[in-house]
């Protein structure tokens, strides 16, 4: 896990160079100030011109521990919102690595490169992970808009909660997609199953509305499977088929009304069964 420096204290408008000083560079950089350190600048430099290898590394953490500081503070600006401080400062700290490896030092300070970058990931962390139930994200997108038009009309005068015709007029969305936006507010946390649905004594948990497996969507496929054997039975067979298993007649009954001995009907019964398990299984 990345750790700050405690060498390095993030910059206040009381620090002065006299306060202390520190022996090494990035401490040094981090009292005057990050956007002003020449030293910062020197080790950009260094590590674009340094090839992969242990040196570059060197350089690379060193950076990165002068500026952890300025990624835990974006990190705190998303605290409760039902992440750990320390999973986004973990977070911002990847981001930071990714500025500090992405950054071209000819154009510009860092600073304005990383903020935007290390804010990125964050965000893009709520938005991949943080979700209970994953929603598209083109609704995810929507989610925002209707939140910040929320947000912006509730402080202008007039009712304390905006209608879903206010909101799509401001966010320039159509009332089905504020609508959408709405719901997928409700994605970040998931209802336990357990949790009461109904009143009073006959009340149930959210989990006994659910259904179970059906096992007569199995029996339509076996149906389905079957069917098409049992025509192509000859006649005769499927008459004795339909007289066994759909009225339930006995094989004496049956033989005693086709006129036949009870030991065929029995034989016939078999020989057709199989025929009919035969092809429904090679299909």
């Amino acid at each position: 896990m990345l750790t700050e420096n405690p060498a390095v204290r993030p910059h206040t408008d009381t620090d002065t160079d006299s306060e202390a000083r520190p022996a090494d560079a990035a401490a040094v950089a981090a009292d005057r100030g990050f956007d002003d350190s020449p030293e910062a600048g020197a080790l950009f430099i260094r590590l674009v011109e340094l090839e992969d290898g242990p040196e570059r590394d060197a350089v690379r953490d060193e950076l990165v521990s002068l500026w952890l500081p300025m990624a835990h503070r974006i990190a705190g600006r998303f605290r409760d919102r039902g992440e750990a401080i320390e999973d986004l400062r973990q977070v911002a700290a990847l981001g930071l690595i990714k500025a500090v490896d992405r950054f071209d030092p000819v154009r510009g300070a860092f600073e304005s490169y990383a903020i935007p970058t290390i804010t990125g990931e964050v965000k893009r962390h709520f938005r991949d992970r943080m979700w209970a139930v994953r929603v598209p994200r083109r609704v995810q997108e929507l989610r925002n808009r209707v939140r910040v038009a929320r947000r912006e009309l509730r402080q202008q005068p007039g009712p304390a909660e905006p209608t879903i015709a206010e909101i799509a007029i401001h966010a320039r969305l159509t009332e089905e997609e504020v609508s959408a936006g709405m719901e997928a507010m409700e994605g970040f946390s998931a209802l336990s199953l357990d949790v009461e649905a109904g009143a009073g004594d006959d009340g149930y948990s959210l989990g006994d509305t659910l259904g179970g497996t059906d096992s007569s969507f199995d029996t339509v496929v076996d149906r389905q499977a079957a069917a098409k054997e049992l025509r192509r039975l000859p006649e005769r067979e499927r008459t004795i088929l339909y007289m066994r298993f759909f009225e339930d007649m006995t094989q004496g009954r049956i033989a005693e009304k086709l006129g036949i001995s009870q030991m065929h009907v029995s034989r016939l019964i078999s020989r057709s069964c199989a025929r009919v398990r035969e092809g429904a299984l090679a299909q």
